[in-house]
């Protein structure tokens, strides 16, 4: 033990002499680390760069529709010493970022470069909180309908547009829209007028329904779906059962009501649906009545209930899904990947379904993107001999009177239609789990590609219901 102690010691001595042996003045490192690595200015085709210093970032702000394909590095000053992997007079194609990599000596930094392109451009324009406008690119005009007794003189516009512009008039600043008001959009050079016309309509040709007394305090999945129609669907409106209750609205033109009816947690069964949407039963013979005089109705998630209630199944209220589940909007499930449901057989060709984004299987309906979260929310029609009095499709078409559009994996029933007939409206449902609007958060990369069908199948439903 104490010759093996007398060896440690003597390596320990040898080390320690190393050491202090490379400290001397004899032993300076050759690494040059005085200098600095910083674009100082930076120009394409002449128009000059905003340098960044804590992102290093060199942004160059072009007009609205310049071709960044092939530009010329027209400036290029770098801090004294230094070189860059970016030459000045060299062409660069700016249709992207580019890294800019410059060194001194022994150090470096990496620099991005961007091309942005002056946008004046508005993405969206919502009146009093609530009236969502309908924005038309092309003709840079915008449409919003209002109900018939909000006075046009005194609104006020929420804008929402290009990052970096000014907006004339102010964003929510009262306006007197009883004539059309013209929103001047400038940034840098690029300048946009959007012509802004308020429409004040007593006779909705589409209708949005919920228990809020304003689309505002609907639940965000609601809100979502909402939005979307006020913001695509001309000459609709939001409106409370209350409102259809007391008649102070008038369906007389109306062609579709559209109900998209969450619950946190589900509404399962017939019994939850009367305990959870006394409001909308209120309605009941209104909404009744407006059915048989034609009209027609969108029922998606729990509305899918709705049709026992105002005799579309007979008087037989028992007629409800009998297969009902779903999540809390803030606990929703993560997608790991697309979630479908299959297209029924023979219904390939249903207005439902046309112009969808296709994936690998050309019978499904693709609805959901990885990174995407969702409820799960589910109203269907279980079908088999093991309970719900539905043994097959042909007595559950017998019993409803519906006609079969999609299923999910298990041959459940998601989506089905009572055709219009004898002067009564036509009425789609869309019970699918896979049918949702909102995500309270996206997954880091998330990008939507199959999440685009639920607008355009609710789109289809639309027009098809409003033939």
């Amino acid at each position: 033990m104490k010759t093996r102690s007398n060896n440690i010691s003597a390596l320990f001595a040898l080390l320690l002499m190393i050491c202090l042996g490379a400290c001397t003045s004899d032993n300076v490192s050759d690494l040059q680390l005085s200098g600095d690595c910083t674009i100082e200015a930076l120009s394409l085709d002449n128009y000059e760069g905003k340098v960044n210093m804590a992102t290093r970032t060199v942004t160059v702000n072009l007009p609205e529709t310049y071709d960044t394909k092939a530009m010329t590095v027209t400036d290029l000053r770098l801090s004294e010493g230094a070189v860059a992997n970016l030459q000045q007079g060299e062409k660069v194609n700016m249709d992207g970022a580019q890294n800019i990599h410059v060194t001194n000596g022994d150090l470096f930094l990496d620099w991005t470069l961007v091309a942005k392109r002056d946008e004046a451009k508005i993405y969206s324009f919502v009146i009093n909180e609530v009236y969502n406008g309908v924005i038309n690119q092309e003709s840079k005009t915008i449409t919003v309908y209002v109900p018939g007794d909000v006075n046009l003189s005194a609104l006020v516009p929420t804008v929402g547009y290009s990052e970096g512009a000014t907006c004339t008039p102010l964003s929510g600043v009262e306006q007197d829209f009883s004539q059309p008001v013209v929103y001047t959009i400038t940034n840098g050079t690029a300048q946009a007028q959007y012509t802004v016309i308020v429409y004040a309509i007593s006779k909705p040709k589409a209708l949005f329904v919920g228990n809020a007394s304003t689309m505002s305090e609907l639940d965000p999945e609601a809100k979502e779906a909402c939005s979307w129609m006020l913001s695509n669907v001309e000459q609709s409106l939001y409106a409370s059962f209350a409102d259809i209750a007391a008649e102070r609205i008038d369906l007389s033109e109306c062609q579709v009501i559209w109900w998209h009816f969450h619950y946190d947690g589900g509404v399962d069964g017939h019994d939850q649906f009367v305990a959870k949407a006394p409001y909308a039963l209120n309605a009941k013979n209104q909404l009744r009545s407006y059915y048989e005089n034609g009209g027609s109705l969108l029922l998606t998630r729990y509305a899918t209930n709705l049709p026992s209630f105002i005799g579309v199944t007979g008087e037989d209220e028992w007629t409800t899904p009998n297969n009902c589940w779903g999540q809390n909007e803030d606990a929703a499930e993560l997608c790991g990947g697309p979630w479908d449901f299959k297209i029924y057989s023979g219904q390939a060709g249903h207005p439902l379904w046309q112009g969808l984004v296709a994936g690998d299987d050309p019978q499904a309906v693709y609805t959901t993107d990885a990174g995407y979260h969702i409820t799960n929310s589910t109203a269907q029609y279980h079908i088999g001999t093991d309970w719900g009095g539905y043994d097959d499709y042909a007595m559950w078409q017998a019993r409803t009177g519906g006609s079969i559009l999609g299923v999910g994996g298990d041959g459940a029933i998601v989506a089905w239609e009572y055709p219009a007939h004898d002067g009564k409206g036509g009425i789609i449902c869309i019970g699918t789990g896979c049918y949702d609007w909102y995500s309270y958060t996206f997954e880091a990369g998330y990008v939507e590609k199959f999440h685009k069908n639920i607008a355009i199948m609710t789109r289809n439903a639309f027009n098809h219901l409003s033939k």
